[in-house]
């Protein structure tokens, strides 16, 4: 572990320090000398994919694209570390409750399923065959299938959540909460009446033409490394690249291309964001009715900014959205954004000057209360000027699992279609349950009212991952059987139910050996490409199953006796499953044909054809306030807010990690070494509080339920950031986010927008102090 200081980094993201710490990744987690191999061949038409984010490869079908995220993902699956029964041996779950994330993941890829002993208060080895039928006899005594819960991460593949989400059906619910739920459920259920696709309109070739890329909530030199490429192309031939966002985040600010060797050999770098606006936490709503009210008032001036050809032919709704934006007030619109009228003037000249314009987000817009109407509003301003279904523009939500899109178009929903339930009772000769199941905060709450009895998690890291950790962990400790897929150690594992398991299984670098020979897998990135992935290495071990080989052979020792479906044949050869697919999506015709084309295939977008399935037949605008009573709002009216300064808190990832996996303590763009209990605070925030840059403080929501939530021990650390915002990592802060904080008409949790007081920290504090610091 590096030293522990704070040293803010003035070179540009990637290069050379991209580079070095791949390296250093790679020597921590010893991977052997394949290890080469296996990085080459990630993303290629005879590899695997890779594990990492759903961000498109530029050409899947040639070189590598070095990422380092991307490297770091493979490293961890790839490492020679192993974590076996020895280690099980040697720790009981109160002892390994006690290290931090990092220290568990560390430990290596499990390697044997295990069966939790209460009586030792230690995991033990126990047989595939036990392991599927201790399952199977708890779901099967439950009284109500609904009380079982299915939770599904953005890593599983098409196959696994194919034959998962038929599994759960089978059985009886439509529990399936999944990582969807967390983060970008808002684009989703705003894009779907407006534009009739839950999914991005744009491919890769459209940033090759798009005139301007305008980035909301999102830092891709982090979270997409592979986009700064693009975008780096873009600004090299001249795009404006516009940048919402309240931190300065040094991967959208100048990129340093790994692959240049001009690039490299000169230490030269690209400028990235043309223009940067640091708004307020939660301010995205306001800023973008802002740009739109400056196209209205300029097409009301007499200049000719707005596409009326396609809004007359293509939508409808405008006039009652104009109507709405003339009403807003500048005033408030400046004070909620943070941001001033001139720049929202700039911002909104920049994109009427440009033909063809891009708008991407990721979870810095998604993960509030307002998330649905500020990517309504984003849609909006694409449509006043014909910006969707056209080349070079168009809705580009960047998402992050491999396959978290695809798990979706799997049909891993809580809320499933009709037409699917229908399809599947076609194919596989039972009746689905139609009743919606249940979101992952739905879930959580439904294991603390007693009703969730049996949690069963197909990847992911749902202790860590989720809001509200000390109300979930005590839900999941309630079940009677908690049940992780996995292939490394991680924090639900220590956080279980009176009974638990954990099965490990194969990464996507492994070779995945089923009867008829190695079979490979499939996954949808963000830009609706579906593609083969064939793993290279052998498995870590040889006491692992696939993904879809545990979902089937849990089926069939679940429903034994009850289910038409050829279970245990249809993994034999994953052809098989691919087959039944087709057989139930329409979309996916000639399925194992089209994916055997180097590269794949792309599943239609009607809305990229302006073909709208809407009621309406057409895109719709809808008109949003600009909310002045949010939980922020009224925190600061309250009461406990007197005399002192509330804060909104947005949590996010450092740079050495990724979702709720810590690769390294460092967090090298911003500065912070060795250490993660940090808060980024502007430094006249710093002063007006009484504290000094490096002092310890707690922090503590501000919420209307009675309920104290707090994080303890973290270090100030000045930074550019607006007064009034903080940021911290999660999953450290993720005790801050109360349960009842979701989305309106989505129900993600609001993890950028949480109402918070700092106090000096107090070192002998209660117990949730020690709970949090187990916790990170």
């Amino acid at each position: 572990m590096s030293e522990q200081k704070i040293a803010f980094y003035t070179g540009p993201a990637g290069g050379w320090g991209a580079l070095n710490s791949v390296k250093n990744a790679l020597l921590r987690q010893d991977i052997p000398l394949k290890g080469a191999r296996t990085l080459l061949s990630a993303n290629q038409p005879d590899g695997f994919d890779c594990p990492g984010c759903a961000w498109p490869d530029r050409n899947h079908t040639s070189t590598f694209e070095f990422c380092e995220n991307g490297v770091k993902a493979v490293a961890a699956e790839a490492t020679a570390r192993r974590a076996g029964p020895e280690l099980f041996a040697r720790h009981t779950v109160a002892e390994l409750l006690q290290h931090s994330d990092f220290w568990l993941e560390d430990q290596g890829r499990l390697t044997h399923p295990m069966v939790y002993d209460a009586a030792t208060d230690k995991y033990l080895p126990i047989a595939w065959d036990d392991a599927f039928a201790l399952i199977a006899r708890h779901l099967n005594a439950l009284p109500d299938r609904d009380q079982a819960i299915f939770y599904t991460s953005g890593r599983a593949s098409n196959e696994a959540a194919f034959l998962y989400q038929l599994f759960v059906r089978e059985y009886g619910t439509n529990n399936f909460p999944d990582c969807s739920n967390m983060c970008h459920e808002p684009s989703g259920s705003a894009m779907k009446p407006q534009i009739g696709v839950g999914k991005g309109t744009v491919q890769l070739s459209d940033f090759e033409l798009a005139d301007a890329i305008f980035i909301f909530g999102q830092n891709p030199g982090t979270n997409h490394p592979r986009m700064l490429g693009e975008l780096r192309q873009a600004s090299r031939r001249g795009a404006r690249i516009v940048s919402f966002n309240p931190l300065r985040e040094r991967g959208l600010e100048r990129f340093q291309d790994p692959q240049s060797k001009i690039e490299m050999a000169t230490l030269g770098s690209t400028p990235i964001s043309s223009h940067y606006f640091q708004l307020q936490g939660g301010g995205d709503l306001a800023a973008v009715k802002g740009m739109l009210k400056r196209l209205i008032e300029r097409q009301d001036a007499g200049e000719d900014v707005l596409d009326r050809a396609f809004i007359a032919e293509h939508t409808v709704g405008f006039e009652a959205l104009a109507a709405d934006v003339r009403a807003e007030p500048w005033d408030a619109i400046v004070q909620e954004a943070g941001l001033t009228r001139e720049q929202i003037h700039q911002a909104a000249d920049i994109y009427i000057a440009a033909g063809r314009a891009i708008f991407c987000w990721g979870m810095g817009i998604t993960q509030h209360q307002h998330s649905v109407a500020t990517i309504q509003m984003m849609g909006n301003l694409l449509m006043a000027r014909g910006n969707v279904g056209r080349p070079g523009a168009g809705f580009c939500p960047v998402r992050g699992h491999s396959n978290v899109q695809g798990d979706r178009t799997m049909g891993i929903w809580e809320k499933p279609p009709a037409a699917l339930l229908d399809r599947l009772a076609e194919v596989f000769g039972f009746e689905p349950p139609r009743r919606h199941g249940l979101d992952t905060v739905e879930a959580i709450q439904a294991m603390l009212d007693g009703q969730g009895k049996v949690f069963f998690a197909l990847g992911g890291n749902f202790a860590a991952a989720t809001p509200d950790t000390y109300a979930t962990w005590r839900g999941l400790r309630q079940c009677a059987l908690t049940v992780h897929v996995a292939t490394k150690l991680n924090r639900s594992h220590v956080v279980h139910g009176k009974e638990a398991l954990i099965l490990p299984c194969l990464g996507r670098t492994e070779i995945d050996m089923q009867a008829t020979g190695p079979q490979g897998v499939t996954v949808e990135d963000s830009m609706s490409m579906v593609h083969i992935s064939l793993g290279i290495n052998p498995p870590a071990s040889e006491h692992l199953l696939s993904e879809p080989a545990i979902v089937a052979r849990l089926a069939a020792a679940t429903l034994q006796g009850r289910s038409q479906t050829p279970w245990l044949w249809l993994v034999e050869d994953y052809a098989r499953i691919r087959d039944k697919i087709e057989a139930v999506f329409d979309d996916f015709k000639d399925f194992n044909a089209r994916v055997a084309q180097p590269g794949g295939f792309r599943l239609r977008n009607t809305a990229s054809e302006r073909v709208w399935e809407t009621p309406t037949g057409k895109a719709t605008f809808f008109p949003h306030a600009v909310p002045r009573d949010t939980p922020v709002h009224r925190a600061r009216r309250s009461e406990k807010a007197r005399g002192t300064i509330v804060f909104t808190l947005l949590t996010t990832r450092s740079h050495d990690q990724y979702n709720t996996t810590i690769y390294g303590m460092d967090d090298r763009y911003r500065g912070v070494f060795g250490q993660r209990r940090v808060v980024f605070i502007h430094a006249e925030d710093i002063r007006a509080l009484g504290f000094k840059d490096g002092d310890w403080v707690d922090i503590h929501t501000v919420w209307d339920d009675g309920q104290a939530r707090r994080a303890d021990g973290f270090k100030l650390v000045a930074y550019d950031i607006p007064r009034g915002s903080l940021a911290a990592y999660y999953p450290e802060t993720n005790p801050l986010v109360p349960l009842s904080a979701t989305a309106i008409a989505a129900g993600t949790p609001t993890s950028k927008a949480i109402p918070v007081l700092l106090t000096p920290h107090a070192p002998a504090a209660a117990e949730p102090a020690a709970a949090t610091t187990a916790a990170a």
